[in-house]
């Protein structure tokens, strides 16, 4: 597996950047993770995103589904990808330190 410096720290990724030791997370390795994806600063709504995922995958153990992610933080899908433009699966949830998701969200 490739390395990546990610908050200061060398940390495995797979080939898509998702880092493979989820619980090595923390807010700077998401800010570098969020650089990957072409977010160049993490505003109020990126990390309300970020740890609504986050919760709701500490708790059910998967990510949440878009419908879901929609109605609870109450962004709509086109905000969603405003924030994180290559998607709510592909960029918020590896930002948020989740494995890849497989079509949940």
């Amino acid at each position: 597996m490739p390395t990546q410096q990610l908050g200061g720290k060398p940390m495995e990724v797979d080939e898509d950047g998702f880092i493979q030791t989820p619980d090595e997370w923390t807010e700077a390795v998401a800010a570098d993770l969020a650089k990957t994806e072409g977010v160049e600063a993490m505003g109020e709504d990126h990390w309300k995103l970020v740890n609504y995922i986050r919760d709701y995958y500490q708790k059910f153990g998967i990510a949440p589904m878009v419908r879901k992610l929609c109605k609870e933080t109450g962004f709509k899908l086109k905000y969603i990808y405003e924030l994180f433009p290559s998607g709510p699966a592909k960029g918020a949830c590896k930002v948020a330190g989740l494995p890849k998701p497989t079509g949940c969200v």
